[in-house]
């Protein structure tokens, strides 16, 4: 049995599809309030801070995916990411079940330096430190072999359904919506993003292949790496009519921050938006040279046919 830990957002509703279509029908989702997204799926309602919850919820498992996220608030993440990682590592330990960590790129520098698998940690900001910390304990999980385990890490999503991100939200679900597009920060500097279901899709494959555990996988992207402005433009031949933007600068962003709790909560994360985010995924390409990934232009027109 192959099991989603935090099934209902957009990456593990896609791993249950993909593992179902081309790995194995046996598939348990957990989440305080799971929904199927197959139809043989087993739910598993579980909250996943209390040690015995998740030893259950892991009970069983040959594969475990990591993919639990939770609010925009520090304070949560501090509370309960390290805490529900720490539980479900000794879950996975007790069990002798894999562990398939979804991982994001909060903690490395917010330079234009490219970031590989070896990139180095920097700490500033508490959502920041919260990740780095759940990465190093994946890390020395498997360093003491007290775990089979894979980290599996992403830069900023884009794609359709429920993806989550700064440029779903500010440009994908604003074209949608008919209204003023929001750049962060700057529209001249490249962004690399990846297409949601080519996450989760590159997901299910690592967890799937024995020999990729023990190591950090960076997950495939396009390496055409657009700015917002080119992105925009790319937008507006795609949806065939004039799109607007205005780029909201950093400055606007922290006066919004004194009055706005969810625009304070996202400020430690903006400065990554004024320098090029060159994010590699070439190890990944090597080992798996058939995977297709989504070029951004198809990206963007799925998105863009969801309309319909």
């Amino acid at each position: 049995m192959q099991t989603i830990l935090g099934s209902t957002g957009q990456i593990g509703e896609e791993l249950a599809r993909e593992l179902f279509r081309n790995y194995t029908k046996d598939i348990r989702l957990v989440s305080r309030n799971p929904r199927k997204v197959n139809e043989s799926d087993a739910l598993f309602p579980a909250d996943l801070t209390d040690p015995a919850a998740a030893d259950a919820a892991v009970a069983g498992s040959d594969i475990v995916y990591f993919t639990v996220g939770l609010p925009m608030v520090s304070q949560i993440w501090e509370e309960q990411f390290p805490l529900i990682l720490s539980n479900v590592i000794n879950a996975c330990a007790v069990h002798q079940a894999k562990l398939v960590f979804f991982d994001n790129t909060y903690m490395y520098p917010k330079t234009s330096d490219l970031q590989s698998e070896g990139s180095s940690f920097v700490t500033k900001g508490r959502k920041t430190a919260v990740r780095a910390q759940m990465a190093r304990m994946m890390l020395d999980a498997m360093k003491q072999k007290r775990i089979e385990a894979v980290i599996c890490r992403a830069p900023e999503f884009y794609g359709p359904g429920k993806t989550q991100g700064i440029t779903n939200s500010l440009i994908f679900n604003a074209i949608r919506k008919n209204k003023l597009l929001r750049v962060p920060v700057a529209d001249d500097v490249k962004r690399s993003l990846i297409f949601s279901v080519d996450a989760s899709r590159a997901t299910a494959l690592i967890g799937n292949t024995p020999d990729a555990y023990m190591r950090t996988w960076h997950l495939p992207c396009d390496d055409n790496r657009l700015t917002y402005r080119e992105l925009i433009e790319l937008s507006m031949r795609i949806w065939g009519r004039k799109l607007e933007y205005k780029v909201v600068k950093l400055w606007e962003f922290r006066l919004s921050s004194l009055r706005n709790p969810r625009i304070r909560e996202l400020m430690e994360l903006l400065p990554r938006y004024k320098r090029d985010n060159l994010f590699s995924s070439d190890e990944f390409k090597k080992r798996f040279p058939d995977f297709r990934v989504t070029p951004i232009e198809e990206g963007i027109t799925l998105i863009k046919n969801e309309e319909r």
